[in-house]
Formats: C-alpha cells, sequence, structure tokens
C-alpha cells in the first residue's frame, strides 16, 4: 500500500517538474524570439521582422527593456569565454602601452620591423641588444614583446638587413 501511494507521488512529482521545464522553455524561446526580433528590426531600418507568433513588434507598443546579465566577476580566464579573453588582454595590452590603436583595427604587416630597422639605422655602426630595442621602443611608446622583437629581427635577418652578432647583438647592414 505504502509502495503504491509512493510510486503515484513520485510520478506527480515528475509530471509537475516536466511542466515547470516546459512551461520555463516556453518562456525563454519566446524572449530569444523578441531579442531576435528587436535586432533585426534595428538592422533593417525599423522595420520589424517577424516574430513567428504571428504579431509584429513594429507598432505603437514597445515592452520595456530588459537588464542584461552582469558577468561573474572572476580573474580567472580559464572561467571565461575565448573573446572575452581576447578582449580583456588587448584592453590591458594597449591600456599598458599608453597609446590606444585607431577603430581600423591592428597595425600594417611589417611594422614592427620596419620600426626595428629605423632603430638599428639610427644605430648603425654599433650592435644593439635587444633589451636597448625594446627600451627605444617604450620611448616612442611603443610596447612590444621580446618574441615579436626576436621574429622581426629574424625577417630583417631574412632580407639581409640585420646581421646576428656576438652576445645576443644586432647590428644593422645594408641590403647589398
Amino acid at each position: 500500500m505504502t509502495e503504491v501511494a509512493l510510486n503515484e507521488l513520485q510520478k506527480q512529482i515528475e509530471a509537475i517538474r516536466r511542466e515547470a521545464f516546459a512551461e520555463g522553455y516556453a518562456a525563454a524561446m519566446a524572449a530569444v524570439r523578441e531579442l531576435t526580433s528587436r535586432s533585426a528590426s534595428r538592422s533593417n531600418g525599423g522595420v520589424a521582422a517577424p516574430s513567428g507568433n504571428g504579431s509584429s513588434e513594429g507598432g505603437a507598443e514597445h515592452p520595456e527593456p530588459r537588464e542584461t546579465a552582469v558577468p561573474l566577476r572572476t580573474n580567472n580566464a580559464v572561467r571565461r569565454g575565448s573573446a572575452e579573453r581576447r578582449r580583456t588582454a588587448a584592453g590591458r595590452r594597449t591600456a599598458a602601452a599608453g597609446n590606444r590603436r585607431s577603430r581600423e583595427g591592428r597595425a600594417q604587416r611589417g611594422t614592427n620591423a620596419r620600426m626595428i630597422e629605423q632603430i638599428l639605422k639610427s644605430a648603425a655602426p654599433r650592435t644593439v641588444r635587444q633589451a636597448d630595442i625594446r627600451k627605444a621602443l617604450h620611448e616612442k611608446g611603443i610596447s612590444l614583446a621580446f618574441t615579436s622583437i626576436r621574429h622581426a629581427l629574424g625577417q630583417l635577418q631574412a632580407r639581409k638587413l640585420a646581421r646576428h652578432g656576438k652576445s645576443g647583438t644586432w647590428r644593422y647592414s645594408a641590403a647589398a
């Protein structure tokens, strides 16, 4: 007798759980449709896209804008998405360098090598260490990692514009 009542209670709980899940899912999908129709109406110049439920949102009635979700505050980069990691890393890099890049995006290809070539030319007969190159770049307001400097020096060496000296020094050599 108690097993029958227990089984009946479990069936009722499962039915209520399924119903609540279905209602929550329907509400979430309605919110998704609403948000997509808003973004579609903005991108179409004010013309509302069909929302799938037969009503259009382009009329006089505009629902209250919902608050956007606030992400969890965490210093752990593993918990963040890859786009957010890139965004925060790029923000720190430009803020630390003190120079803001334009809205067009990244610098042109080969810019690092050209800057380093100018530094080597200015120190022409002498040899220059990577740390001195980095220091000269910092004085110009440019922050560049040692690996990027080494890569640019390798490019210049391949073009025969720079020669590797003793003890990790570099010297400008005019292309022959």
